[in-house]
């Protein structure tokens, strides 16, 4: 019975093991990977008129997107709470007061550091969806001139740097620590042997939210009288971020 594994049927591969560890569960990286593919679709789109039905929606799903992302924060497990978020940014200033103030003979941690520039950068990207949806609101209702059209570029624009610089940030780090640091938001897992940190993967959570947004998508497109894709030969033609002219 020791050996009931050597006993399998001649033919019949075993079946592997899942590759490391489990950090990260399915929703966390649908939620990631829609919410990436909605700002850096929305930015494409974001100086052409022809393309305005689809920078609108999606818009309206970064903001519903980010309506989710703090409830699953509030109500889901442990890894994905928000305030694990808040606790690794309020170590920031610490953190700095105990690197300014360390003497020689002090060894600064600086993997903490590291730590703490992936998380701010992530809160302050939550946080701008706030100002950049509601003056994208605004000026698509027109509730305000060109300076209300120009503090919606002012926040796109922000953004963008914040995904540069995180995207920038991941790279070096990843060269530093020599591992893929964004795998892990693409499997779920990290190489080593132990315990998932994430027991359960809810791939069925991530489902519904795919669903979710791809039928807010099939609404928004029922109710563009043109649909949310402009007609052929019309799509980006002449359009640059300099303005519609």
């Amino acid at each position: 019975m020791a050996h009931i594994d050597s006993l399998a049927a001649p033919g019949v591969a075993a079946r592997p093991a899942a590759p490391g560890r489990r950090v990260m569960d399915a929703p966390t990286r649908m939620f990631h990977a829609l919410f990436a593919l909605s700002f850096a679709l929305g930015w494409l789109t974001g100086d052409s008129e022809h393309w305005r039905a689809l920078h609108v929606t999606l818009g309206y799903t970064m903001a519903g997107l980010l309506g989710f992302r703090l409830v699953y924060g509030v109500v889901g497990p442990r890894h994905a709470r928000l305030s694990l978020l808040w606790r690794r940014v309020a170590g920031a200033p610490a953190w700095l007061r105990g690197t300014l103030g360390s003497g020689s003979s002090t060894r600064v941690n600086w993997s903490q550091g590291q730590n703490l520039l992936l998380a701010g950068a992530l809160a302050a990207m939550l946080l701008l969806v706030i100002p950049l949806s509601l003056s994208g609101y605004a000026t698509y209702s027109d509730w305000g001139g060109e300076w209300l059209e120009e503090l919606h570029e002012f926040f796109a624009n922000a953004f963008l740097a914040l995904v540069l610089g995180h995207l920038a940030l991941l790279a070096v780090l990843s060269l530093v620590r020599r591992r893929n640091l964004a795998l892990p938001m693409l499997t779920g897992r990290v190489a080593g042997a132990g315990p998932d940190l994430v027991r359960k993967d809810r791939r069925w959570l991530a489902a519904v939210l795919l669903l979710t947004v791809l039928a807010f998508g099939a609404w928004q497109w029922q109710l563009s009288p043109n649909g949310l894709l402009p007609a052929a030969g019309s799509a980006f033609s002449g359009q640059s971020h300099d303005g519609d002219g």
